[in-house]
């Protein structure tokens, strides 16, 4: 997997430390496969890629709290959290998908990511979210909508989509985005 690009981007990148997880990752995901079918996803390293080329477009830097919406096998969030120091919640109310990421969390030694086997709207941790992640769970207003309480007026919705956000924030008023574009995939920085 070829991760040149992030070098400029992160200055402590250890790159033998991030492909050794991503190893753990994949032998789990695997194993869990084959019993609970977490995934349908055939291209891992295609989607850890996509999950990691936000920070192209958007310093991570001063994030404390980073929260994923319906984290499901760990995309974006894992990998972003393989790489960042932040503090990471992730929100995923599927008992087999939680204990999946549980598994993840402990096998690579992620102290900091915290997993909350619950819906974003329960939020029973109190968290308040400098940025909320999701990838193609929902459209935006309703994603919004359930973050309301992890947000604040200072949250950034970073958001994996497709071509069909441009319709989704059509009817969004007074807020501020910037669209970025890699293949297919549309990268969709919201301010809250």
């Amino acid at each position: 997997m070829n991760l040149d690009f992030l070098y400029p981007i992160l200055e402590n990148f250890n790159q033998k430390d991030f492909e050794e997880k991503i190893k753990i990752y994949q032998k789990n995901l695997i194993n869990f496969n084959k019993v609970h079918n977490l995934t349908q996803i055939q291209n891992i390293e295609e989607n850890i890629i996509d999950s990691i080329k936000i920070l192209h477009f958007f310093d991570f830097t001063k994030a404390k709290n980073i929260v994923d919406i319906g984290s499901g096998a760990g995309f974006p969030a894992i990998f972003l959290a393989f790489l960042l120091k932040s503090n990471f919640y992730l929100f995923e109310p599927n008992p087999k998908k939680a204990a999946f990421l549980r598994t993840i969390k402990i096998e690579c030694d992620l102290s900091y990511l915290n997993i909350c086997k619950e819906k974003a709207q329960e939020n029973k941790n109190n968290i308040k979210a400098d940025v909320i992640t999701s990838r193609a769970l929902m459209d935006v207003k309703p994603l919004m909508q359930i973050c309301k309480d992890l947000s604040s007026k200072k949250t950034i919705f970073i958001l994996w989509k497709g071509s069909e956000i441009y319709k989704e924030l059509k009817d969004l008023k007074n807020k501020k985005y910037k669209i970025f574009e890699n293949g297919f995939r549309r990268y969709c920085i919201l301010s809250s």
